[in-house]
C-alpha cells in the first residue's frame, strides 16, 4: 500500500485507528475538530475519511474530495452521511454496527436500575448533607415486566441482561419469529399488550415515521399506570413535549433519557430534564473506552481492507456501487426491493419462511436480487441501516428462513419474481414483473391474476365474490373524499372468493379502514404505502 494514501480521522476518534492504518501502510491524520474551511482543504487529497456523529459528510463536502474512495462511520448511525450523494460519486460508505452494542445495552440496564432505586437523587441528597433513606425507597426489578420495543442486537442484549435479574420480558418486533423469541426467553406481543403489561418500557428502534412519537399523550390510556420509560435509541421516539405532563399526571412514574430530538437539548426541555423523576445522560450509550476503541479498531481495518479491495465488511452501499454500471440489472433490483416493501406490509409480522422463485434469465442474478428483496422487506428493522450487505444476516437473526428457486421461462411472463410467504395470514403468494425501466408491478396474488403498480397508497382486501362489494368499498372511500386512482380484481369462481387491489390518491385513516373491513363480505383487509 502506497504511503501517499491519506485518511482523515475526525471527531476525536481513538488514536488506535491511526496506529492500525500505519501498520497497513496508510497515513491516518487525527484531528479533534476542524472548521468547515479547514476540512475542505484537508479532504482534497484524502482517499478516506472516518467520522463519528459531529462531522456532516454532505454533497458539498464530497464535491471537494475528488480522490475520496471510502467514508467510514465509527459507530452505527449514518444520519450525518449523505449515502445517496456518496453512491452517485462512487464513494463507499461503511459503519461498525456491532461496536457499541454491549455499551448501549449496559447503559440502558444502568438507567433502568437507576430509576427503580432512585440512585441519582439519593446520591445528590447525601452529597448535600441529607440522610433521606425513607424518601428514596425503591422497588425491585425482580418479578416485574420489561417491555422491549425493537429486538435487534441492542434490544435483545438488554432483554438477556434483565432476564438475569428475574424480570419477565415481553417484546414487540414485527420481524422476529416466535421461535427465535422463545430461544431468547422473550414473549412476543403486539404494542397494545406491551403497553398494558409493562412496568418498564425501553425502546431500541431507528427513528422513522412509524416510530416517531411512539409514546405520547395519545397512548396514555393504553399504558400501565405509573410505567417507567427508557430511551437510549433515538430522540423523538418519545414525544418530548408530552413527557412532562405524563410525569405530572402519574401516567409515567419515572423517565430515563440518553438521547434527544435536539442535541444538546434545547432550553424548552429544561423543565423536563430538571424534573425529580427524570434521569438524563448526555448521549452516553456508546461512550465507553471499550466501545470507542472497538469501533476505532473495526473501522480502521474495514477501511484498509476496502482500499486494498480485499473485503467490504460493514459496507452500506458496496453492492449498489458494484452494480451501478449494470443497466440491465437495475430494473430487477428495483422490482425486488419494492416487492420486499410490498410483501412485509401485505403479509404482516411473524413470517417464518420466505421462498423466492425466479423465472427466466433474472434467475442468474438470484443472490443479489434476494438481497435487494430483503433490504426492502427489512428496511425499518433495526437501529443499524439495512442494506444489500447485511440484509441476509439481519433476516437470519430474526429467525426467517430464506430459500431461492430458479425456473426456466414459462407462462405469460418470461421474467417473473414470485415470493411464497410462509406463515402469512391471508396472502401467501405474490408475483411481480418489470414492465419497463421504471414500471414495476405485482401481477398475481394467491395465484389470482391481478395487476398493481408498486408505488403510492394501496388498499388490498380479500372478499366474498358477490355483487355490490366494490360499490360498498368505493362508497366508503368517497365519503372520506378519497379518490380511486386505479383498481384490479382477481376472482376464484371455485370458492367464490376474490382479491381486490385499489390504488388511492391519499392514505386512508384508521377509521376508514375499519369501516371497510366491517363491510359484510370483506374477510381480510390491509393498507400499504410504497
Amino acid at each position: 500500500m502506497s504511503e501517499k494514501l491519506k485518511v482523515l480521522l475526525l471527531d476525536n476518534i481513538d488514536p488506535v485507528s491511526a496506529e492500525i492504518l500505519a501498520e497497513r501502510g496508510i497515513k491516518g491524520e487525527l484531528y479533534s475538530k476542524l472548521t468547515p474551511e479547514e476540512l475542505k482543504t484537508h479532504i482534497k487529497d484524502a482517499v478516506g475519511i472516518v467520522v463519528r456523529s459531529a462531522t456532516q459528510v454532505d454533497e458539498a463536502l464530497l464535491a471537494k474530495a475528488p480522490n475520496l474512495k471510502v467514508v467510514g462511520r465509527a459507530g452505527v448511525g449514518v444520519d450525518n452521511i449523505d449515502i445517496d450523494a456518496a453512491t452517485r460519486r462512487g464513494v463507499l460508505v461503511m459503519n461498525t454496527p456491532d461496536g457499541n452494542t454491549i455499551s448501549t445495552a449496559e447503559h440502558t440496564c444502568g438507567l433502568i436500575l437507576s430509576l427503580v432505586r432512585n440512585i441519582p437523587n439519593a446520591v445528590a441528597s447525601l452529597k448535600a448533607g441529607r440522610w433521606d433513606r425513607k424518601k428514596y425507597l425503591g422497588t425491585e426489578v425482580h418479578g416485574k415486566t420489561l417491555g422491549v420495543v425493537g429486538l435487534g442486537k441492542i434490544g435483545s442484549g438488554v432483554a438477556q441482561r434483565m432476564l438475569s435479574f428475574g424480570m419477565h420480558v415481553v417484546g414487540f418486533d414485527p420481524y422476529m419469529t416466535n421461535e427465535r423469541a422463545r430461544e431468547l426467553g422473550i414473549k412476543l406481543v403486539d404494542m397494545d399488550e406491551l403497553f398494558a403489561s409493562s412496568d418498564i418500557i425501553t425502546v431500541h428502534t431507528p427513528l422513522t415515521e412509524k416510530t416517531r412519537n411512539l409514546i405520547s399523550k395519545e397512548q396514555s390510556s393504553k399504558l400501565k399506570k405509573g410505567v417507567k420509560l427508557v430511551n437510549c435509541a433515538r430522540g423523538g421516539i418519545f414525544n418530548e413535549a408530552d413527557l412532562l405532563d405524563m410525569l405530572n399526571d402519574g401516567t409515567v412514574s419515572e423517565l430515563a433519557l440518553d438521547v434527544y430530538s435536539s442535541e444538546p437539548p434545547t432550553e424548552d426541555m429544561r423543565a423536563l430534564l430538571e424534573h425529580p423523576h427524570v434521569v438524563c445522560t448526555p448521549h452516553l450509550g456508546a461512550s465507553t473506552e471499550e466501545a470507542q476503541e472497538k469501533v476505532a479498531v473495526q473501522i480502521a481495518h474495514q477501511l484498509a481492507d476496502a482500499l486494498e479491495l480485499k473485503d467490504f465488511k460493514g459496507s452500506i452501499n458496496g453492492k449498489s456501487i458494484a452494480l451501478s454500471t449494470n443497466a440491465e440489472l437495475q430494473p430487477y433490483l428495483k422490482l425486488a426491493e419494492q416487492m420486499g416493501r410490498f410483501c412485509i406490509q401485505l403479509a404482516g409480522w411473524n413470517v417464518k419462511e420466505l421462498t423466492i422463485e425466479y423465472t427466466g434469465k433474472c434467475g442468474s442474478h438470484a443472490e443479489v436480487l434476494t438481497d435487494a428483496f430483503l433490504a426492502g422487506y427489512l428496511h425499518q428493522i433495526d437501529e443499524a441501516p439495512v442494506n444489500l450487505i447485511n440484509a441476509r444476516y439481519l433476516a437470519d437473526g430474526k429467525g426467517i428462513r430464506i430459500r431461492e428457486i430458479k425456473e426456466s421461462s414459462s407462462g405469460t411472463f418470461s421474467e417473473l419474481m414470485t415470493v411464497h410467504i410462509g406463515g402469512a395470514e391471508a396472502f401467501s403468494r405474490v408475483s411481480g414483473a418489470v414492465f419497463g425501466d421504471t414500471d414495476f408491478r405485482v401481477v398475481g396474488i394467491n395465484s389470482l391474476q391481478i395487476e398493481v403498480q408498486l408505488h403510492g397508497n394501496l388498499i388490498i382486501y380479500k372478499n366474498v365474490d358477490k355483487p355490490g362489494m366494490l360499490a360498498a368499498v368505493s362508497s366508503k372511500l368517497a365519503q372520506e373524499d378519497i379518490n380511486i386512482a386505479s383498481l384490479s380484481l382477481g376472482r376464484n369462481p371455485a370458492n367464490m372468493r376474490a382479491v381486490t387491489a385499489i390504488a388511492i390518491d391519499k392514505p386512508a385513516d384508521k377509521q376508514t379502514l375499519e369501516d371497510i373491513a366491517a363491510i359484510d363480505g370483506v374477510e381480510y383487509l390491509t393498507s400499504l404505502s410504497l
